[in-house]
């Protein structure tokens, strides 16, 4: 059936309430993920050396940032091409840097998981429901599935 314009709609209509306090959705993000699945903290550059998540970390901001940006724009390439196209280069370094830092597929259930609830959280449960659930994990699903694709071209970096 392929993206439909409507999906489209509701992640970027709900992507512009996480941009309105993108801060704070950043942290609740970060900080769903690591509720979810302590031992992921060790996973992040910028996390593993800190004894709690800091309120004012830039990075862990800049990293969800590109999550919720990248899982936005593949619902747009979605409607529009019918498939996820991040650049080559891009997702070739998406590729490494996941094969490096140990990610495996539970990991992509872990970060969809605290994306949708992060999603939920910013745009409040009148306007929250399945049609909008629905429109951000299969953005998510197919952004996934592209970068998983690169790392599977990708042999781990020997230490």
């Amino acid at each position: 059936m392929g993206f439909t314009e409507k999906q489209e709609a509701l992640v970027k209509e709900s992507w512009e309430v996480l941009k309105q306090d993108i801060a704070l959705f950043s942290l609740r993000f970060f900080s769903l993920i690591l509720e979810i699945a302590p031992g992921a903290k060790n996973m992040f550059s910028f996390l593993r050396d800190s004894e709690e998540i800091p309120q004012n970390n830039p990075k862990l901001k800049a990293h969800a940032v590109k999550v919720f940006k990248m899982t936005c724009e593949s619902a747009i390439q979605l409607r529009e091409k019918g498939q996820v196209v991040v650049g080559e280069t891009t997702l070739k370094y998406l590729g490494a840097v996941h094969v490096n830092s140990g990610v495996i597929d539970p990991h992509f259930e872990v970060v969809k998981e605290a994306l949708l609830r992060t999603v939920e959280e910013a745009v409040g449960k009148d306007k929250w429901n399945e049609e909008m659930k629905g429109a951000w994990a299969e953005a998510y699903d197919q952004l996934a599935s592209a970068i998983k694709a690169e790392m599977n071209t990708n042999p781990p970096a020997s230490s």
